[in-house]
């Protein structure tokens, strides 16, 4: 979900996915490239992101990656989903109101 929020926004090489995914999250996420790599590879395998080979501004040569209609409609059926999930969680973890007492 990160990674397609991420590409939505803008196309991006995986370093600079690494780097915005910390930097919006106030560096509380930290992406391992560990992890990264072999996720766009199964995104790329969904068709939900596409790459191609560019020369990046250091000029090296990056695989840039954007996603793709059907990765917008799956990044907007999960944050859906997320956010129901994250809806059920609170109210689990709300304090519980006490109940008057019954005379």
């Amino acid at each position: 979900m990160m990674i397609l929020e991420s590409l939505r926004r803008q196309p991006a090489h995986g370093y600079a996915l690494v780097q915005q995914i910390q930097q919006r999250s106030n560096n509380l996420l930290q992406v391992e490239e560990g992890s990264l790599y072999p996720a766009l590879q199964r995104l790329l395998k969904a068709r939900l992101v596409k790459a191609e080979w560019t020369v990046s501004s250091t000029n090296r040569r990056v695989r840039t990656y954007q996603i793709t209609a059907a990765g917008l409609r799956h990044l907007e059926r999960e944050i859906s989903s997320f956010e129901r999930m994250f809806q059920g969680i609170s109210l689990v973890l709300k304090p519980r109101v006490p109940s008057p007492e019954k005379a």
